[in-house]
């Protein structure tokens, strides 16, 4: 359930947590050998992505596998450095140094992977808490293991004899063990049975509202989006599409990719019929991404050679009824909107 209906593009910069201006994260695939013959690419992952985060609210990040949704996540907490654009926490400036002591968790995708499968879990959740200067912390760990849903006595054990859901509870106690502001949550119930995901979903939405605690979601589930989130942003290709408050973006898509994306959704009533939005070709090689709109090849509404040209802006207003932008701060960016 969302925990706010703040709309951060009106409030004020002192009343956000997080702050991300003009985020670009560019790669260069390729080793010595492509450097060499000068055959390197230069991977444009994330393109000129900006957003705000308020207190106790829940962004979610939108898009399909590749579109540098993930690349956001690591790039806050500094597994990847920006190339350019700017990233305060609190309105300070985000430096490499303060990166690594900053209130900032990231609840990593593959919970069996992140978790050290040699450790035991009270091991696990000792380590952060003693890097906070808690040199004794036994009871802090049973506290952490409850507030997840977990026994306290399941601390001795290793996270390999634990379900995945467990585990991801597991994951989500050692976010919290850092006392964190911000929780960033990449993919949190990937893999996960159905029933399981919604048990997960609600305790991340229970805690962060319990703690006071900015959730960040990346993912590609839009139901668990729908559920836990307050705004939503959509990325196609590195960039921001489509943005506002969930219930709009869900209820009145105002960019073709996000109506596709709304129309794989399965509507368990049989009485609820949906038209399917089928996506033609490939999507692009992000080294060499198309030069105006870069959902223009794939587009089920292109209108033209301005598709090619000019990259749409993200705006919002519409002079086309069959394409309308609802609700306020509501963004998109397509030229059907001048049509």
């Amino acid at each position: 359930m969302s925990k706010t209906t703040l709309d951060m593009d009106d409030a004020g910069e002192d009343t956000a947590v997080l702050e991300v201006e003009h985020l670009q994260k560019y790669f260069t695939s390729g080793g010595r050998i492509d450097r060499l013959f000068g055959e390197q690419k230069t991977i444009q992952a994330v393109e000129d992505v900006s957003f705000h985060l308020a207190e106790n609210e829940t962004l979610a990040l939108i898009g399909e596998s590749g579109c540098g949704k993930s690349t956001v996540a690591k790039t806050l907490i500094g597994i990847h450095e920006p190339t350019d654009g700017t990233i305060r926490f609190n309105g300070e400036p985000m430096t490499p140094e303060k990166v690594r002591t900053s209130p900032i968790q990231l609840i990593f995708q593959d919970s069996s992977e992140s978790l050290n499968q040699k450790k035991t879990v009270g091991s696990i959740l000792a380590t952060p808490l003693k890097l906070n200067g808690d040199n004794d912390p036994d009871e802090r760990i049973d506290e952490l293991l409850t507030k997840v849903g977990l026994d306290p006595s399941v601390k001795n054990r290793h996270p390999g004899t634990f379900s995945g859901g467990q585990k991801q509870r597991i994951a989500i106690a050692r976010a919290l063990a850092s006392d964190p502001e911000l929780l960033i949550a990449d993919e949190p119930v990937s893999g996960l049975d159905v029933s399981v995901q919604a048990k997960i979903i609600n305790l991340l939405d229970e805690l962060t509202s319990e703690m006071g605690v900015s959730l960040l979601v990346i993912s590609h589930n839009l139901g668990v989006v729908r559920t836990i989130s307050d705004r939503v942003h959509i990325m196609y290709m590195g960039e921001i599409v489509e943005k506002g408050d969930t219930e709009d973006v869900f209820e009145h898509p105002a960019h073709p990719y996000t109506r596709a994306l709304l129309s794989s959704i399965h509507v368990p009533d049989p009485s609820v019929t949906m038209d399917r939005v089928e996506l033609s070709g490939e999507l692009p090689d992000p080294s060499d991404p198309p030069t105006g709109c870069r959902f223009s090849t794939r587009c089920p509404q292109y209108i033209g050679s301005v598709c090619e040209d000019v990259n749409p802006e993200l705006t919002e207003e519409s002079s086309n009824p069959e394409w309308p932008i609802r609700g306020d701060n509501h963004c998109s960016a397509c030229h059907k909107h001048d049509e």
